[in-house]
C-alpha cells in the first residue's frame, strides 16, 4: 500500500491506491478545492492520477507557476469548446500557452470579428460556470486518427497521424468537446473563471507560409479575478506608456517605411540621446576606458576570420565594390581587436579598455521591428576589455559596480542578475571555462548579489553575466551583459608579451551597460511615461509670460538659467496662461516658471511642477542653484521633495 511523502517531508500511509485529489482531501478541504494538478515523483499530473506505489507527491494550485500553466492550457481548451459550440464548422488545430496566457488557432470560412470574440467570451464563461468535468482517456493512434477524421477535424487528424503508431494518444473530454493533448488539465471547468479574450490575428498552419492561413485567438488567464484585473490594468498602463505613442506626442522621433527599423531623431529626442551618451562617456573616462571609433563597412574577410560570416551572415547587410565584398558591421568586436593589434602589447598595458558608441546594423525580420525596442540600425554603449586570465575577476567586479551605479542613476532599483554557464557546443578547454565561471561567480558573491543560474546558456566562447531591469509594470528588460571570450582574440591574431617574455593571447571581455541606446531610451520613456527626471528631460523648464509686458523679463530669466547649463525655453505667446500651462504639462516639462508683475519686481519666478504642485515664488539665482543640484543628484532630490 502506498506511502506518500509530502513536500514538507511528512509521510502519509494509505491502505489502498488513491488519486492525487483524494490525497489533497486528506490534507484539507481548502487545498482540495484549490487543486488543479499534482506532481508525483516530480512529474506534473492530473488530479485524477491514481497512485498505487510509494511516491513523493505535491498538490499544485493555480497560485503555483506550474498550476497557472495548467489553468492557461485548460482555458485554451475552453476557448476551443466555446468556438465549436458557436461555430460548428470551424476546425480546431493547436492551442498552446504563451506568456501571460494562451492562444488557439482555428480554420474557419470567415474572419472572426470583435463581436464574435465577445460572444465567445460569454459562452466560455457559461461553460466554466457549469463545472464541467474534464476527463482524460487513452486511445491507440489509429483509433484517434479515425475519431478526429470522423468529426471532420482534419488538422487534428494530421497531427495525430504524424505520431508513431506505437504511441498511445491522450485525449481530454469536457462535455461535448474532445481534444488531443498530453495534459495535465484542471479537474473541471469551474477552475477557469479569470480569463479574457484579447485579439484575433492570422497565422499559417504549422508556421509555413505555403500552408493555409488560420485565425489565432489570443487570451489571457489567471487564477483569480483580482490577478486578471491587475494584469489588464498593467496592459492599459503599458498602452498609455507606449514609447512609440510618446515619441509622436512629445516630438522625440519617428520611423517611416522608406527606412524600416531605423530612427529619425527629432531635436528633443536627440537631446535625450546626447545627454545619455555624454553621461556614459564621462563615466567611462573616469573608469580608465579609451574611446575609439571604427569603420561601419569592413571587408568580408575579417568577418570570416572572426567567425561572424558563418554564424551571422543572414543578419548582415552587405555591399560590393571593386570586386570586393563588404559587410556593414553588426557588432564592434572584430574592429576593436584591429585597434588592439596596432603595435606590440605588453602585459603592463593590460587591462586595456576600448569603448565605442558603435553604430551597428542587423537585418532583422520586418515583422519583428518595434519602435525603438527592435531596430535595424542601433548604437551600442559597447566596450571590450583585453586582460590576462588573472585579471578577469577584478575587471568583472569593477564592471558590476559600474552597472549598478548607472542603473541607480537612471532610477532603476530592481536589477535581476543571471549567470550563464558553458553550453554543450563550445570552444576552449575545461580549465579555461572553470577559471572564467569561477571568476564571474566569485565577483557576484563578493558583492552578496542574488543571481539566477542558467546552465548551458553561455556563449560558445565563454560564460556571461546578464543584468535585467524590472520596470514599474513588472516587465523585465535584459540590458547589460559581460561575456568572457577565449576564442576571438586568438582567431584575429591578438597577443601580448607576458612577464616571462612569451607571447600570450589576451582574454577579451565583451561588455555593455545599456545595450542598445535606442532600446534603452524606449525603456526609459515607458518607465517614466515620458515624464523623465530633470537631468534627462529635453526641456527642463519653460518660462511663461503672463502678458506681453512681461516678455522681456521672461526672456531674461531664460537666458540666466541657460547660463547655468540648464535646458530652458520661454513661451512668450499672447495666449491665456492656463492654455500654456496645459500645453507644456502635456509635454512633460518638469518645471513651469510663470512671470508677472510681482515676479518682475522681485527678480523671481512662480514655480509650478508638471504634476500641478505650486512651489511659490523663487528668486532666479536660488532657482538656478536648486535646479543644478537636482540635475547633479540624478533625480534623487527634487525641489518639490
Amino acid at each position: 500500500m502506498p506511502v506518500v511523502t509530502l513536500p514538507d517531508g511528512s509521510e502519509r500511509r494509505f491502505d489502498h491506491p488513491l488519486t492525487v485529489q483524494e490525497i489533497a482531501v486528506s490534507i484539507g478541504s481548502g487545498l482540495a478545492r484549490a487543486a488543479v494538478a499534482g506532481t508525483v515523483d516530480g512529474q506534473l499530473v492530473d488530479t485524477s492520477t491514481l497512485i498505487d506505489h510509494d511516491a513523493q507527491v505535491a498538490i499544485v494550485t493555480g497560485n503555483d507557476p506550474a498550476g497557472l500553466a495548467v489553468v492557461r492550457h485548460s482555458t485554451a481548451h475552453l476557448l476551443a469548446h466555446a468556438v465549436k459550440q458557436l461555430f460548428p464548422e470551424a476546425q480546431v488545430t493547436i492551442g498552446p500557452i504563451i506568456e501571460n496566457g494562451f492562444y488557439y488557432d482555428f480554420a474557419y470560412t470567415r474572419s472572426f470579428t470583435p463581436d464574435d470574440l465577445a460572444v465567445i467570451q460569454t459562452r466560455m464563461e457559461a461553460i466554466a460556470a457549469q463545472n464541467v468535468p474534464v476527463e482524460r482517456t487513452i486511445l491507440p493512434r489509429d483509433e484517434a486518427v479515425a475519431l478526429f477524421t470522423g468529426m471532420g477535424e482534419h488538422y487534428k487528424a494530421e497531427i495525430i497521424a504524424s505520431i508513431p503508431t506505437s504511441d498511445a494518444i491522450s485525449l481530454y473530454r469536457q462535455g461535448d468537446f474532445v481534444d488531443l493533448c498530453r495534459g495535465p488539465h484542471v479537474p473541471h471547468t469551474g477552475h477557469l473563471g479569470a480569463f479574457q479574450l484579447m485579439k484575433v490575428a492570422g497565422a499559417y498552419w504549422r508556421g509555413d507560409s505555403r500552408n493555409a492561413m488560420l485565425q489565432r485567438i489570443y487570451g489571457t488567464a489567471w487564477w483569480s479575478r483580482k490577478q486578471l484585473k491587475e494584469y489588464l490594468h498593467r496592459l492599459e498602463e503599458a498602452e498609455k506608456r507606449d514609447h512609440r505613442r510618446l515619441g509622436t506626442q512629445l516630438d522625440l522621433f519617428h520611423s517611416q517605411e522608406e527606412a524600416p527599423g531605423m530612427i529619425f531623431w527629432h531635436d528633443k529626442g536627440w537631446r535625450i540621446y546626447k545627454v545619455i551618451e555624454q553621461y556614459i562617456r564621462d563615466l567611462l573616462y573616469d573608469h580608465g576606458y579609451q574611446e575609439v571609433h571604427t569603420p561601419e563597412v569592413i571587408d568580408r574577410s575579417l568577418w570570416e576570420r572572426s567567425g561572424h560570416w558563418d554564424k551571422f551572415r543572414e543578419a548582415m547587410f552587405t555591399t560590393h565594390s571593386e570586386n570586393r565584398d563588404y559587410a556593414i558591421k553588426p557588432m564592434n568586436c572584430p574592429a576593436h581587436i584591429q585597434i588592439y593589434n596596432q603595435g606590440l602589447r605588453s602585459h603592463r598595458q593590460l587591462p586595456l579598455r576600448l569603448a565605442e558608441f558603435g553604430s551597428c546594423h542587423r537585418n532583422e525580420a520586418s515583422g519583428t521591428l518595434h519602435g525603438l525596442m527592435r531596430v535595424r540600425q542601433f548604437v551600442q554603449d559597447d566596450a571590450h576589455i583585453f586582460c590576462t586570465e588573472d585579471q578577469i575577476q577584478s575587471e568583472v567586479s569593477a564592471f558590476i559596480d559600474l552597472v549598478f551605479k548607472v542603473y541607480g542613476d537612471f532610477g532603476f532599483r530592481d536589477v535581476l542578475v543571471k549567470l550563464s554557464t558553458r553550453p554543450i557546443q563550445r570552444v576552449g578547454t575545461d580549465a579555461d571555462w572553470d577559471k572564467a565561471e569561477h571568476a564571474l561567480e566569485r565577483a557576484l558573491r563578493d558583492r552578496d548579489l542574488a543571481f539566477g543560474l542558467q546552465p548551458g546558456e553561455g556563449a560558445f566562447y565563454g560564460p556571461k553575466i546578464e543584468f535585467s531591469l524590472r520596470d514599474c509594470l513588472e516587465r523585465v528588460w535584459q540590458c547589460g551583459t559581460i561575456q568572457v571570450d577565449f576564442s576571438m582574440p586568438g582567431r584575429l591574431g591578438a597577443s601580448y608579451v607576458a612577464e616571462d617574455g612569451t607571447r600570450q593571447v589576451p582574454v577579451m571581455l565583451h561588455r555593455a551597460i545599456l545595450g542598445s541606446m535606442e532600446r534603452f531610451i524606449g525603456i526609459l520613456l515607458e518607465e517614466h511615461a515620458g515624464a523623465l527626471p530633470l537631468w534627462l528631460a529635453p526641456v527642463q523648464a519653460v518660462v511663461l509670460s503672463l502678458t506681453d509686458r512681461h516678455a522681456d523679463y521672461a526672456a531674461f530669466a531664460e537666458k540666466q538659467l541657460k547660463k547655468q547649463g540648464l535646458r530652458v525655453i520661454s513661451d512668450l505667446r499672447n495666449e491665456k496662461l492656463g492654455f500654456k500651462i496645459r500645453e507644456h504639462t502635456l509635454q512633460r516639462v518638469p518645471y513651469l516658471l510663470v512671470v508677472g508683475d510681482r515676479e518682475v519686481e522681485n527678480q523671481a519666478v512662480a514655480v509650478r511642477t508638471r504634476t500641478g504642485k505650486d512651489l511659490g515664488a523663487v528668486g532666479l539665482e536660488d532657482l538656478g542653484a536648486r535646479l543644478v543640484a537636482e540635475v547633479a543628484s540624478r533625480g534623487r532630490t527634487a525641489m518639490e521633495d
